[in-house]
């Protein structure tokens, strides 16, 4: 079994078989909290200035929202684009997932003057192809097109329910003021 470090090389590197590794562990879960964590942690950094209670704020919503991407993208995978040898839990999907995240670390080049833009959109990319092979391996996909599908209809989906309840959370805090 590989190290935290090795698996999030494997990961960062889009490595099917490393994904496969974090898919079978049952016990790697709490590994992938921790690379979104990080990750969370290293984008924060690189994208906020001087706010560090922000960094808290950043880190908690993206662990949110890993779990809902995650329920979200098994429904998907599993009731809506099922391929002839589907078969997943919303464990598989929190630990590839998770690990798909450890693009992220990079994203603390963002805070670079002159490249940090550029930096950030080429950390969302791998961090997207990170996703892709992840829900490909998760979902036991023979191709990568169906693993796409679902991360661009899970990522619809994501969005609406983040809207709804970001919607909510304001209302609630306007009637609280």
């Amino acid at each position: 079994m590989a190290s935290l470090v090795e698996r999030m090389l494997g990961a960062a590197r889009l490595d099917p078989a490393t994904y496969e590794e974090v898919e079978a562990d049952r016990t790697a879960t709490l590994q992938a909290a921790l690379v979104v964590v990080v990750s969370s942690v290293c984008i924060a950094l690189g994208t906020m200035r001087s706010q560090p209670g922000g960094l808290v704020g950043v880190t908690l919503l993206r662990l949110a929202g890993w779990y809902i991407w995650a329920l979200v993208t098994y429904l998907v995978g599993t009731r809506i684009l099922p391929g002839p040898r589907t078969e997943a839990d919303v464990g598989q999907m929190l630990r590839t997932l998770g690990f798909a995240s450890a693009p992220g670390i990079a994203g603390i080049l963002a805070g670079l003057p002159g490249v940090g833009g550029i930096a950030a959109l080429l950390v969302t990319v791998w961090m997207i192809a990170a996703m892709v092979v992840a829900v490909r391996q998760a979902l036991d996909y023979e191709s990568t097109g169906r693993a796409v599908g679902v991360v661009l209809i899970g990522f619809l989906a994501y969005l609406l329910i983040s809207v709804v309840v970001a919607g909510m959370l304001v209302g609630t805090v306007r009637e609280a003021g």
